[in-house]
């Protein structure tokens, strides 16, 4: 047993060959606000950004994008009340969206898309408590 363990999520990275494209993307479809921008002036890989989305540090770098699409994502909760307006400001972005997987009545909605270096984001009404709950009733409740 590792002494003190895992406390959390520390940040999310995310490799874009567009940092102003991305920064779009995060600002304009996710809410996030920048925090840091590197210019130029490199500490890690490449040019980066920061980002704070709902309270989680999300950093771009510039580099190749995806070669493939998967259902690989990083899934963000809304609130019901808010899905429509964010249907609309993704599609404002000109974004794929990808179709939502089958679901049972009572574990969210979600809203599924791609950016323009193939990550794949969804953003989910539901909670862990709630599909938890919902997959105990079974199939027919």
């Amino acid at each position: 047993m590792i002494e003190g363990g895992i406390e959390g999520l520390s940040h999310i990275t995310l490799i874009t060959r567009d940092l102003a494209r991305m920064s779009a993307i995060i600002e304009g479809a996710l809410g996030g606000r920048e925090i840091y921008s590197s210019g130029d002036d490199t500490f890690s890989l490449s040019r980066e950004k920061f980002f704070d989305v709902g309270g989680l540090w999300i950093a771009v770098m510039e580099g190749e994008s995806l070669a493939t699409r998967t259902y690989n994502h990083v899934a963000f909760k809304i609130p019901a009340s808010a899905i429509e307006d964010y249907r609309q400001r993704i599609e404002a972005l000109g974004l794929e969206f990808r179709e939502s997987r089958p679901r049972v009545e009572g574990e969210g909605h979600s809203l599924y898309f791609y950016d323009d270096d193939n990550h794949l984001f969804e953003l989910h009404t539901g909670t862990l408590e709630e599909r938890l709950e919902r997959y105990r009733q079974g199939r027919n409740p």
